[in-house]
């Protein structure tokens, strides 16, 4: 499945948390900083971990991967610490009508 898909309502993700969901083959960790939404590829680049099981960190705009310890950029997907050296995708993100929806290609 790919284009746009919406994964909840705003109301379902409280502020500065995060949340995994499946589109189609795809695993998104959606993540809300206040009333900013971001999806991003919820498998770390170094090792196959879920990103949304790690540490959220709202004033940087990252996420931690809880295994290994890489930070990601939740606005450009690069990683900001080693391991990691190679980036996890993101995803356009809105809300609409009180639902975000994310696209997947």
């Amino acid at each position: 499945m790919s284009g746009e898909q919406p994964l909840c309502r705003v109301d379902d993700l409280p502020p500065d948390s995060c949340r995994r969901f499946e589109v189609g083959k795809v695993a998104v960790c959606l993540v809300r900083i206040g009333d900013e939404f971001y999806a991003i590829g919820d498998k770390c680049s170094h090792a196959d971990f879920s990103l949304c099981d790690g540490e959220l960190y709202p004033e940087e705009r990252e996420i931690e991967c809880w295994k290994h310890g890489s930070t990601f950029s939740l606005v450009t997907g690069e990683p900001q610490s080693l391991p990691a050296t190679k980036p996890v995708p993101v995803f356009p993100v809105k809300v609409v009508d009180g639902d975000v929806v994310v696209t997947v290609k």
